[in-house]
């Protein structure tokens, strides 16, 4: 197999909304891939310090690069990925080189999680023997100085590659970037430009100050989205070591208190000490599968919360609240659940919870009607996952969160921002023009795609279930839900299409309908917890959405054949942002599309069974062979279904998770039971305070 054109991408992340990220070749093809990506204010305020190297090895054979880049217009240069015999991503990034004269070079990189440091190794490889002098030797044990005697003189260098920027801009050469380094113990550290964090590098080799600009950096998928996609990148100087004498070690981290406070000592015990440390860490987890998914769990302020997708989003409430079912509760972390509730309980505002902390400053941005609704279900998931363990709710958690909840229907049932408002017949009407509030929420300019202003389909389901648990504390919820529920059952059914409307109401306009047929319809069938369409109409859902929207990589958000399909998403901004929810398949869904359809079929382990190796087996083989246990946002709704948008996204990797762990586990599970005023889970001491 070939290395030098793979551009499979591995991810390493730091738990504050930093990472390092690149591909299997070692060519960065976006503005995203950086070995130092640091988070200032975590998990926001990224910026890109140190975006790569460049490598090469001298032997007495000759010079040998261990690095590759691509150069405008269409250059690949040098042919350090031609020499990559091998690659590991487990259980951190790991390349095999093999030069021209036989000498082998492995190259790790790492971050230990919890602190903004990346640590890069190589070493020097025994040299292969021939098996009879393996034989003859086997009495006599090999040193390191025997079985590298004759490589002494293999000298590497490294030349750091780096900007200092914003990690959604690009960075030109200009004559304010400072290449002169500071001496701070046996660490270098740069400040290239006033406000930007500086960048210290510790390593146990020899600095050899030489500055240089590596000009016209080209990164193709940047290319391929429309973008700004050159740049030029700083190098101050390279760092020189012997391999022969052992381990060679770069340890990179933004200079302050949090990365100094881990870097005592010499560069070889502080990689030890935090290789040891990190190995063990990772061995914790059951699965790869569970670590891909501690990597979207990181910190803000004194909580938690989770990052929606790597390299460019941030936390997102939508995101959140539906990514933490399989993240945290089908994998034990409940205490990292409750934390990361709270953190959001106290952001209700008018019955909205904010749907998007943005990069820089405090406005946060209540633009969705469902990221609300999607908190309760969380909240109601986690009481009943923490009744299951035998786990008792404090007093003071079940306050706060019945209260949260309380705000919420309120603000819905009383008229909020956006038109969001309870309408005389139970359902939720929202939406106003200029604005997307549901998860179909692309936008180009004031072009709203797909703006279905009105009753969606998707939102009643919520909004009904969401009444469902609040009846669980008071009574006028549960007259609320009994009323919209039956409201939907007799609006929302289509009886030509065997199917369900996808909004109802259009723009506001009583009795128009939108026939659209899109996979937001699941939520009324899957049951979270409570079903609104069961029996024969639930099954035609089921079987004319695996007929439409089913894909090996998840459902098309819309059918094809249907106005405005879409099987691309290419092009450039507005392109993609038309076909974002035309047609474009998301892995996500697969949740809600196989939990329906085992659910329609009575949960039975023969059905479980087939629903994993029909529906699921494709996305695992993905996750395995392409995205070491990650997965993507989106791919093409056209075969071959190229993957697509983020390339790691929490909850695609969550509904798996939840799959897995939960929903296709072949006990049986009992159903919810639907009293008038729903499931009970607050202490009635609780309940009486409303």
């Amino acid at each position: 197999m070939s290395f030098a054109n793979d551009l499979r991408e591995w991810l390493e992340t730091d738990g504050l909304g930093g990472f390092a990220s690149g591909t299997v070749s070692g060519i960065r093809t976006r503005r995203y891939h950086a070995l130092l990506l640091h988070a200032t204010h975590p998990p926001t305020g990224r910026m890109v310090l140190i975006n790569g190297f460049e490598a090469w090895v001298a032997t007495p054979s000759g010079n040998w690069a261990l690095s590759s880049h691509h150069y405008a217009p269409d250059v690949v240069h040098p042919d350090g990925a031609g020499r990559i015999e091998s690659f590991e991503a487990d259980p951190w990034p790991r390349w095999t080189f093999r030069l021209e004269d036989g000498t082998k070079i492995s190259q790790e990189l790492w971050i230990a999680r919890g602190s903004p440091l990346v640590v890069v190794s190589w070493k020097l490889l025994r040299p292969e023997r021939p098996p009879l002098w393996r034989a003859a030797r086997a009495t006599s044990p090999v040193t390191v100085g025997d079985s590298l005697q004759h490589k002494a003189g293999v000298r590497l260098s490294v030349r750091p590659l780096l900007s200092g920027r914003d990690y959604h801009a690009l960075h030109k050469a200009n004559p304010a970037f400072q290449f002169e380094p500071q001496r701070e113990g046996e660490a270098l550290v740069w400040h290239p430009y006033p406000g930007v964090p500086g960048i210290r590098l510790l390593s146990n080799g020899v600095y050899t100050h030489d500055p240089q600009w590596y000009r016209n950096v080209l990164y193709v998928e940047e290319r391929a989205r429309g973008l700004d996609h050159v740049e030029d990148l700083a190098s101050p100087g390279h760092v020189q070591w012997d391999l022969a004498q052992g381990e060679a070690i770069w340890i990179l981290s933004p200079a302050g208190e949090r990365a100094e406070t881990a870097l005592q000592g010499s560069a070889s015990a502080i990689a030890t000490r935090l290789r040891d440390g990190e190995r063990r860490r990772r061995r914790q987890f059951p699965s790869r599968l569970h670590r891909a998914a501690d990597d979207y769990l990181v910190r803000r302020g004194g909580g938690q919360t989770i990052v929606a997708g790597y390299p460019w989003f941030t936390d997102w409430g939508r995101d959140t609240f539906i990514s933490l079912r399989g993240l945290c509760l089908a994998t034990g972390r409940l205490d990292e659940a409750r934390a990361i509730l709270l953190e959001w309980a106290a952001l209700v505002s008018h019955g909205m919870l904010p749907n998007r902390f943005p990069d820089h400053g405090e406005v946060l941005e209540f633009n969705s009607v469902d990221a609300s609704l999607w908190y309760v279900i969380a909240v109601y998931a986690w009481f009943e996952t923490m009744r299951s363990c035998g786990r008792p709710v404090s007093p003071r958690d079940q306050a706060t969160f019945q209260q949260a909840i309380h705000a919420i229907l309120t603000g819905y049932a009383q008229g909020t921002r956006f038109g969001i408002r309870c309408d005389a017949d139970g359902l939720l009407a929202a939406g106003v023009p200029g604005v997307q509030l549901t998860w179909m929420d692309a936008k180009a300019g004031d072009w709203v795609v797909t703006p279905r202003i009105g009753k969606p389909v998707e939102i009643q389901a919520l909004w009904i279930n969401a009444l469902w648990v609040g009846s669980g504390f008071l009574a006028r919820w549960g007259e609320l839900f009994e009323r919209a529920r039956e409201t939907f059952r007799a609006r929302f059914w289509n009886e030509a299409g065997g199917c369900l409307y996808d909004v109802v109401d259009v723009d506001h306009q009583p009795g128009k309908t939108d026939a659209s047929f899109r996979p937001n319809q699941l939520f009324a069938v899957v049951g979270y917890p409570v079903a609104l369409i069961e029996g024969d109409r639930a099954r035609r859902i089921l079987d004319a959405v695996e007929a439409r929207l089913w894909t090996p990589m998840g459902l098309r958000s819309l059918a094809p054949g249907e106005p405005g399909y879409t099987p691309h998403y290419r092009g450039g901004v507005r392109e993609r942002d038309g076909a974002y929810h035309q047609g474009t398949v998301w892995p996500w869904l697969i949740g809600p599309f196989i939990e329906a359809w085992v659910r329609v079929r009575g949960r039975t382990a023969a059905a479980k069974r087939e629903a994993r190796r029909r529906f699921l087996v494709p996305l695992l083989r993905y996750m395995e062979e392409i995205g070491f246990w990650h997965l993507c946002e989106i791919a093409d709704g056209a075969p071959p279904h190229t993957p697509r948008g983020c390339p790691f996204q929490a909850w695609s990797v969550a509904e798996v998770l939840r799959l897995l762990l939960v929903v296709l586990q072949e006990e049986r599970v009992a159903l919810p039971r639907r009293p008038r005023r729903g499931r009970s889970f607050f202490s009635s001491d609780i309940r009486s305070s409303l």
